[in-house]
């Protein structure tokens, strides 16, 4: 009994101990996050012991818990101490997250995702647990990009470590490693002797005069898919035709990143369940080079896909081997494809050699002409084509509207007219060609008063990839048509859909929820412009930390943002300057100002992690 006593007593104590390195473990845990969530990361300056909003973009499913200071952004309270004198940085094997678009990700969340569908190579945005509240670190010795127009023909290695490429595709002249350098030949999968002799042939093909592709201003806007490195779509800039380059993040996986380091448009996205986030009658030709798409499975549905981005009249210029049928499986595809447009009513325009071009029809005459039954339908009369933001793909046509049905054709001016003449379908918003041009004529001036602002810190060549993260009409990209530079024009997914209007102007863009993050590769952007963006948000009840966060991400280093939003929200923007490693430009002085908006420009810089230093050294 007396010796039962001592061995109770060291049990209980025993039990304390372990109960407590539980409670210890559990707070490590849940303070520093999962190691299987990746959320390791290496300290840039001291740790903030500060709750960062509601972890990586996106509000808090559980608005109740939410801290206050996230979704009024800190700026009832007058608080200043709220601001964190540093972020985390993240690991450097996270130099590269694109946060929706993360395969690790969908491996430790078990989603089941039929990948025959590509349905993994879609958008599927981390869990708050699962979300990153860290800078994420340029590679190791990563350096300034090479400006436009040289950056179109060869990029620094370091800051895209990839060459994998080069030797797969050293056939094809996609890419060749010389030194420190990448150089793009401008070969691809099927023009492997030069993009800019295969647009010509492709031109000539079409009967355009003198072999211009841009068909005398008629021809701007073309979305090529499975778009490799995107030399296509960089030749095609001297035609004055922009090309929305797309493709996913699979075995390729860079090809993206380096289109962007070129500075050519891209985005990351895939044919595969869900709409692309472009309106309807969006592209006067689609293209695709031996993309490795099946074109015939689920009806026809990624087909139909194209047919409800291509404007009546468009182009789908096919090069693949089964548009001369070889063999036995190339003409058995063949059949099935020709029947299958047949049926869609688009017509042979041109063939040659590996290249089909099709061409859809100006009205809705053939649909109407079509037998009962026929496959694929029509698309019922309460779908929306211009829905464009996680809304499932249907097998079906879209038809035309009546005004596009009567004048045969879209009704736009060539280019560069278009730009500034008011589109027919500005009358789908109520909006008068006086408020259109207004609107032309105002962003105009304020764009005069931020490059008065940036004078100061740029060049003519400084600035080449643009991001105006809330586009309305476009009307700021229009304003930028003198200077050197792409702007990807992005439309929130919740407001009025006049993506469409910036296409008609001969611009490109997507539709996006800035609660999540951009289908982008870090460090992509050389200025971002946030009109009332941060505003927007705070409404929806999502983080503005982890906005700016997301901000930091996409944006390169000596890259510049343009706030221009209400003064509370540009006092917040400030309070977290340290943090992210931004520093003041200047701001606007510009009279008649609306409201109480407020214009402040800030620069990234450009820093490198303490592992990063050492590489370099």
């Amino acid at each position: 009994m007396t010796r039962g006593r001592p061995d109770g007593v060291q049990k209980k104590r025993l039990l304390t101990s372990v109960c407590l390195v539980a409670v210890f473990l559990v707070f490590l845990y849940v303070f520093f996050g999962s190691k299987d969530a990746g959320e390791s990361a290496l300290e840039y300056g001291s740790r903030s012991l500060r709750k960062l909003g509601s972890s990586y973009l996106g509000g808090d499913e559980d608005s109740d818990k939410q801290d206050e200071s996230s979704t009024k952004f800190g700026l009832d309270d007058g608080d200043d101490s709220i601001a964190p004198k540093s972020f985390p940085v993240c690991d450097d094997r996270h130099s590269e997250l694109i946060p929706c678009l993360d395969r690790n990700l969908i491996y430790q969340m078990r989603l089941k995702l039929d990948l025959s569908l590509m349905e993994h190579y879609e958008r599927h945005c981390p869990l708050p647990e699962r979300r990153f509240n860290c800078l994420i670190p340029p590679p190791a010795g990563y350096k300034v990009p090479i400006k436009w127009p040289k950056s179109r023909d060869e990029v620094w290695k370091v800051n895209i470590p990839h060459t994998h490429l080069a030797h797969e595709k050293s056939d094809q002249n996609w890419m060749v490693v010389k030194g420190d350098k990448i150089h793009f030949p401008g070969g691809g999968t099927h023009f492997h002797y030069g993009a800019d002799k295969y647009i010509a042939s492709i031109a000539n093909m079409l009967n355009f005069t003198n072999n211009k592709f841009n068909n005398d201003g008629n021809l701007r806007t073309v979305f090529d898919v499975g778009c490799g490195v995107a030399s296509f779509g960089g030749y095609l800039l001297s035609s004055n035709v922009i090309t929305m380059s797309l493709a996913p993040n699979d075995v390729h996986q860079n090809q993206i990143q380096f289109a962007l380091e070129r500075g050519i448009p891209a985005y990351l996205g895939v044919l595969g369940t869900k709409r692309l986030p472009y309106p309807s009658r969006s592209f006067e030709l689609a293209h695709c080079s031996r993309c490795r798409i099946d074109w015939l499975q689920r009806d026809g549905i990624l087909l139909l896909e194209l047919d409800r981005l291509l404007r009546p009249g468009g182009y789908f210029a096919y090069s693949s081997p089964e548009a001369y049928a070889q063999d036995e499986e190339d003409l058995r595809i063949w059949k099935k494809m020709s029947a299958l447009v047949e049926r869609m009513c688009w017509r042979i325009a041109a063939k040659r050699n590996q290249t089909v071009i099709w061409q859809k029809p100006l009205t809705n005459d053939c649909y109407l002409e079509r037998e009962p039954g026929t496959q694929p339908p029509m698309c019922r009369s309460d779908d929306d084509p211009d829905a464009a933001w996680g809304v499932q793909m249907e097998a079906c046509i879209t038809p035309y509207s009546d005004h596009d049905h009567t004048t045969r054709g879209s009704g736009l001016a060539p280019w560069p007219a278009r730009l500034t003449s008011p589109p027919p379908r500005l009358a789908d918003f109520g909006y008068s060609s006086e408020t259109f041009e207004k609107d032309t004529e105002l962003w105009r001036q304020r764009v005069d008063t931020y490059w008065s602002i940036l004078s100061p810190k740029i060049s003519s060549e400084t600035i080449r990839n643009v991001m105006d993260m809330k586009a309305h009409l476009g009307s700021f990209a229009a304003a930028l048509k003198e200077k050197d530079v792409w702007v990807m024009n992005v439309v929130p997914e919740d407001g009025p859909k006049t993506l469409k209007i910036v296409y008609d102007r001969g611009l490109i863009g997507s539709v996006h929820n800035w609660c999540e993050a951009y289908s982008t590769y870090p460090r992509t952007y050389d200025m971002l412009h946030a009109w009332n963006v941060l505003s927007d948000i705070e409404k929806k009840g999502c983080s503005g930390e982890d906005l700016l966060l997301e901000m930091d991400r996409i944006l390169r280093p000596t890259g510049f943002i343009i706030f221009r939003d209400r003064q509370p929200i540009i006092e917040f923007v400030k309070k977290y300057l340290a943090a992210l490693h931004w520093e003041a430009v200047g701001t606007s002085d510009e009279p008649g100002q609306d409201g109480d908006e407020v214009v402040f420009v800030v620069q990234k810089k450009l820093w490198l992690t303490s592992e990063s230093f050492r590489d370099t050294e």
